[in-house]
């Protein structure tokens, strides 16, 4: 049984000198995006062949940044020019006021222009291998992420297929009355309509008959729990899942629909059970089916 994956999900690794980021959300394909720095153009196809290896579907953006102060060089400079004419104007001045001395150099270096300092900010060599033995362990922490919070959704939709299958026999349990139920309020009605006039029974069971067959669902409970057995073993299987189990709700949603608008010309009580029923299925797809936007 292969995990079962969210398209959602987030993980970060630090290499000699570069930091890689995964996240993800929802998309119907495989939507990639990968970001490096100026400069190591020559890395992004290594990087997308790796993580195309390891996800199938979703906005996936993939980030390399590089540390700016590795690699940074400070360069001092010396005026000498403008050194030596304040030396030479220091001693002229001594010379012309008769004064012995000579000029205080750490009092010369502090002179704006005599001392320069520049940094050089060098690029950072990231290394291919050592890039993408990083990629390979980002994948695992991303898709051990996505695993997680994947588990956590497939539970929550067996849950609910379970629901869905409790709600199938409820409604199984319900139908097998309806017929009986047409037959005593038709012929309640038709001897109402006739004053007392004795109805044939063959035709009471006729009517009742085509109106049971109207308002039966058995063909359609017996496909709805079919798909929902099936969701719960596509679930097993794991796997890409994502658009097998959502076509496989477009069908149950129209099995529902299918329900509820036969159910609603049953007579009585029950008619409103069944009716209530398959509305409640419709919720529970509907739950289900925003859990599954969210599979890859």
């Amino acid at each position: 049984m292969s995990a079962v994956y969210s398209m959602t999900g987030f993980a970060t690794v630090n290499g000699p000198g570069f930091t890689l980021t995964a996240k993800s959300v929802n998309h119907r394909f495989l939507d990639l995006q990968v970001r490096v720095p100026s400069g190591s153009d020559g890395l992004e196809a290594g990087l997308r062949g790796i993580v195309r290896a390891n996800v199938r579907r979703g906005h996936v953006e993939l980030t390399l940044q590089v540390d700016s102060a590795v690699g940074s060089v400070v360069t001092v400079k010396r005026n000498d020019e403008l050194l030596a004419a304040l030396v030479g104007a220091f001693r002229e001045a001594a010379g012309v006021h008769d004064l012995e001395g000579e000029p205080d150099l750490n009092v010369l270096l502090r002179i704006p222009g005599v001392i320069s300092t520049e940094v050089v900010r060098t690029a950072v060599q990231v290394g291919a291998l050592e890039l993408g033995a990083a990629a390979e362990a980002l994948m695992l922490k991303f898709n051990d992420a996505r695993g997680a919070e994947g588990a956590a959704l497939a539970a929550e939709m067996r849950a609910g297929m379970g629901r869905l299958l409790g709600m199938v026999e409820e409604m199984s349990a319900l139908r097998a009355g309806v017929r009986q139920g047409h037959i005593a309020r038709l012929r309640g009605r038709l001897l109402e309509l006739m004053e007392g006039v004795d109805v044939a029974g063959e035709r009471v069971l006729a009517e009742a008959a085509m109106l049971a067959e109207r308002s039966d669902v058995e063909e359609e409970i017996v496909r709805m729990r079919t798909h929902a057995t099936r969701f719960q073993a596509i679930l097993d299987e794991g796997g890409e899942v994502g658009k097998a189990l959502d076509f496989l709700l477009q069908e149950m949603n129209r099995e529902a629909n299918t329900m509820v608008s036969k159910v609603n010309g049953a007579m009585g009580e029950r008619g409103l059970q069944l009716t209530a029923i398959g509305l409640a299925m419709k919720g529970e797809i509907e739950k289900v089916k925003e859990q599954v936007q969210n599979l890859e």
